[in-house]
């Protein structure tokens, strides 16, 4: 596995893509009466156990943990994975989906921040064309420009507290990575940390009913394929990008998810959609270029 390391830029829009699709497994287990922190903890504990197997069986060495780099995974595990989603679910309750997605994209403005202060990453004109266009992208594939929904200061707030905690992962993921951890080993102790910390706060029991039902295809679909490889993805993309180029490329999420939403679910593509994902794939392409 550590021998394995495709472009960085493929890595990191791959996640998004994958990261995208991630409705198609949260609706059908909402359907399974699951509740959103139920399918945080699902989530987590599906990557952990699939994580576990694999590095067990293949990449033993990625296993071994020095206790001294725990705050790593505690921050990668509890201050992004838990955090950003309690915070996100919050945010949905206070205010419309779109509204909550683009506080949610924020993450880039705060990893740019972040990577200046703790890596010295050079804040150039070109990041910040690329932050701005793929931010704009989003408001309008969202659809929030026009909403009449009104926003409350705490919706707002945990809406901004969603973006801070999704831009956290690529903060101590290259903390973690600086210490000679690879990208299976972020992973695993990652959402080992959170399968445990999202376990304790809201148990298990519905997930362990909707396990033995239909739904275990989809706990199994979310874990494997928008949790496990989305995130082995982005991290090895880690290596090669800086923290706030990463982090821009990964906003093809919520164009993905959108093309999806009209592809399966009949949802219309209005002209302001059409123009945000222009903005995002521009955005992107000049966020693409360098490291």
């Amino acid at each position: 596995m550590k021998h394995f390391r495709p472009p960085g830029t493929l890595c990191v829009a791959t996640a998004g893509i994958l990261w995208g699709i991630i409705g198609l497994f949260v609706r059908a287990l909402g359907d399974a009466q699951l509740t959103s922190m139920d399918i945080v903890a699902a989530r987590a504990i599906v990557a952990a156990g699939l994580l576990f197997v694999l590095l067990a069986i293949f990449d033993r060495k990625s296993l071994h943990l020095r206790l001294r780099d725990v705050w790593c995974f505690l921050g990668t595990g509890i201050g992004s994975i838990v955090f950003f989603n309690y915070c996100y679910f919050s945010a949905v309750q206070m205010m419309s989906l779109a509204s909550a997605a683009v506080l949610l994209y924020t993450a880039p403005a705060f990893v740019m921040v972040l990577t200046r202060v703790f890596f010295g990453e050079a804040f150039t004109r070109r990041k910040l064309a690329s932050l701005l266009l793929t931010f704009l992208g989003c408001v309008l594939v969202t659809g929030v420009v026009g909403s009449s929904t009104p926003l409350s200061f705490a919706g707002i707030l945990f809406g901004l507290g969603s973006g801070l905690g999704y831009g956290l992962y690529t903060i101590f993921g290259k903390f973690a990575m600086a210490r000679g951890y690879g990208a299976p080993g972020i992973t695993f102790y990652t959402f080992l940390v959170a399968a445990v910390a999202a376990s304790a706060m809201n148990g298990t029991a519905h997930i362990a009913a909707a396990a033995q039902s239909l739904a275990l295809p989809y706990m199994l679909g979310l874990g494997a394929l928008s949790t496990v490889l989305p995130f082995l993805l982005y991290t090895l993309g880690l290596r090669t990008l800086s923290g706030s180029r990463a982090s821009i490329l990964a906003s093809i999420e919520p164009v993905t998810a959108a093309i999806l939403g009209i592809a399966l679910y009949g949802e219309t593509m209005q002209p302001m959609t059409l123009a945000g994902i222009a903005l995002v794939l521009v955005g992107i392409g000049i966020g693409s270029k360098g490291k």
